[in-house]
């Protein structure tokens, strides 16, 4: 794993902070797996998290409480949308870290109400891209 992700490996939960077109921060608390070195969390295609990660994909994020209070320093990093295979890898280790919510529960919702389930993986941001 990434020394800079090293804080968050043990966190079930992150305090992910997307920013919106005018650069203000929007904090949101989603769950995260780390498998082989990989962070990963999902979303879905109507989230504003997911409007926001479209137009600027990098974000800040720092391990917390399921409620988002940060238990731990902020690392800045980029939110890579996965496809195909790649978000089937994100999927299943969500579903291994988080059993009954994000194995049975946000799986079903997403299928409910008919979202696009939307698997990201963070990578450290390393500065501005050139």
């Amino acid at each position: 794993m990434s020394s800079e992700f090293s804080s968050a490996r043990n966190a079930r939960t992150i305090l992910l902070t997307t920013y919106k077109r005018d650069g203000a921060p929007v904090p949101t608390p989603v769950s995260v797996a780390f498998d082989h070195g990989r962070a990963f969390f999902r979303s879905y295609d109507k989230a504003w998290k997911t409007k926001r990660l479209r137009n600027n994909p990098r974000v800040e994020f720092a391990p917390s409480t399921l409620r988002g209070k940060p238990t731990g320093p902020p690392v800045k990093a980029r939110a890579t949308l996965l496809e195909g295979g790649q978000a089937r890898v994100a999927a299943k280790a969500l579903a291994r870290q988080h059993r009954v919510l994000q194995g049975f529960l946000v799986p079903m919702a997403h299928r409910i109400r008919r979202y696009h389930t939307m698997h990201y993986e963070l990578t450290p941001d390393l500065g501005p891209a050139n």
